[in-house]
């Protein structure tokens, strides 16, 4: 019978160790390994103890929870159930704040990883199925909860991961972060900490766009979604942003952009989140980005992105002249393939 297994992750040594030290103590012959862990690794250790009832991972400083999940998801003794994350809330509404890299911080990091801070802490919260807070004082506690409802206001927060559940679906776990199935924060405001949504239905027109990003990166703590630029019609792109640095890629096509006969090709929620969208005349092609930090304006937010829209004259699906405007995402950011 499949061993469960219970990924523990976090940048914070000590909260880690507190919640797989519950897990522990909560449930009596599980065994805990050790951070740095690969799957290989987690592999070895559970056939060296076969009745073991839980296998708890912790995965150390600087890993994320979804590539480890993916390979665990592959061993066919292993179960995965439960991918928690474990938080300081002394020091997570600074941390995620944070422009530094993981190689400049006293965070584990591999030779050559460029990654960020923030980037991978938001990955780390953005991906668990829950999610605990650890050390700081009651007002660290309040802050960290209001910053982590804005960030993940689908996971709960809890005092002892619940590894008890049925086996979980990476597929699923996936369809939770990524830009065309995410489950995106609502508007909303909580203390210090705001939320702004923007969604529209015109495309954006790329060099407007690319000459307001610094001041939506820089005036926001973590932003993501999906949007359509004008002279890329058939592609999606994603908006991905955490402590002033972002990062666009190319997400894939637009559902409407895809032959019928494909759709039966692409999941169940892919489809359910174009429906949501969808239009008799652009199909799912919208704009829909999502920014939070603290007391961010929402009508200079707004502002800005509506001022990057395309005229209102140039509404027709392709319109020729969309294919004129001048790219500097192609540029920058290599997209020449995706056109």
């Amino acid at each position: 019978m499949p061993i469960p297994v219970a990924l523990v992750g976090g940048l914070y040594g000590c909260a880690r160790a507190e919640a797989v030290d519950r897990l522990l103590r909560r449930h009596p012959g599980a065994i805990a390994i050790g951070h740095g862990i690969t799957a290989g690794q987690a592999e070895r250790v559970a056939r060296d103890s076969p009745g073991a009832p839980l296998l708890i991972i912790d995965l150390g400083d600087s890993v994320e929870p979804r590539p480890v999940a993916e390979a665990l998801a592959r061993a066919g003794h292993l179960r995965l159930s439960c991918v928690h994350t474990a938080l300081d809330a002394g020091h997570l509404p600074v941390d995620i704040c944070r422009g530094d890299r993981l190689a400049g911080t006293c965070r584990t990091a591999t030779a050559g990883d460029q990654r960020h801070l923030a980037e991978v802490l938001a990955r780390q919260i953005e991906y668990a199925t829950s999610l605990s807070l650890h050390g700081g004082d009651a007002e660290d506690a309040e802050l960290s909860a209001a910053v982590l409802g804005h960030l993940a206001p689908h996971t709960p927060i809890v005092t002892v991961p619940d590894p008890t559940g049925p086996t979980l679906d990476v597929r699923e776990l996936a369809e939770r972060v990524d830009p065309a199935t995410a489950q995106f924060p609502a508007d909303g405001r909580s203390g210090e900490v705001t939320t702004v949504v923007w969604h529209r239905l015109r495309p954006l027109h790329p060099g407007r766009l690319f000459d307001v990003m610094d001041e939506l990166v820089t005036t926001t703590v973590r932003s993501r979604g999906r949007f359509w630029l004008a002279n890329r019609h058939e592609r999606m792109l994603a908006w991905d942003a955490v402590a002033g640095v972002v990062s666009v890629r190319d997400a894939g096509p637009w559902l409407a952009a895809l032959p019928e006969a494909a759709w039966e090709l692409v999941s169940p929620a892919r489809r359910a989140a174009a429906a949501l969208d969808w239009n008799p005349i652009i199909g799912d092609r919208v704009q829909h980005l999502v920014f939070t930090g603290p007391d961010i304006d929402h009508d200079r937010i707004c502002g800005l992105l509506d001022s990057c829209l395309t005229d209102h004259g140039d509404l027709l699906p392709g319109a020729a002249a969309w294919a004129r405007y001048d790219d500097p995402f192609a540029r920058v950011l290599n997209l020449e393939e995706s056109t």
